[in-house]
């Protein structure tokens, strides 16, 4: 989606994301090998049943359902971060996880020709359970030699 595409107040889905055993202890061995994510034999005779996934694996599952769904094609090059990040519930081996996005704000800059959006995205799991909760800033290039590789 080109910036111009976004307003505040619209509301987008992606997905669903199937979370597989597999994929969650191959991310958990090299990006955070604690035992609950990446032991499944220890795991499982834990408080959580099994293997949970990384709340790094589950925001890099929204990252790409974004990346994917949303900014293909568009001016978007950089973020400078995030105002807050949440995990409210654990993703486990089977969840079928759904983006949900809402546009906070879509602006540009006075100073640079940027595009400036704030924006929330909340992953559900197939039981409506919020496992993800964050709020994103995205930078888009606005100037007149911006266009996109292939738009």
């Amino acid at each position: 989606m080109k910036f111009a595409e976004f307003h505040a107040g619209q509301r987008l889905t992606a997905g669903p994301y199937r979370v597989s055993e597999a994929d969650i202890v191959a991310f958990a061995q090299q990006w955070d090998p604690q035992w609950f994510h990446a032991d499944v034999q220890a795991a499982s005779a834990s408080h959580w049943g099994g293997v949970i996934a990384s709340g790094w694996h589950t925001a890099s599952i929204a990252m790409r359902l974004v990346a994917d769904h949303f900014l293909v094609g568009s001016e978007s090059f950089a973020s400078p971060g995030l105002e807050q990040l949440r995990w409210p519930a654990p993703v486990k081996p089977g969840d079928l996880l759904t983006l949900q996005v809402e546009v906070i704000e879509a602006r540009r800059s006075r100073q640079k020709p940027l595009g400036i959006l704030r924006w929330r995205w909340q992953l559900l799991n197939q039981r409506e359970q919020e496992v993800l909760d964050l709020t994103v800033t995205s930078l888009f290039d606005l100037g007149p030699d911006a266009a996109a590789p292939g738009a």
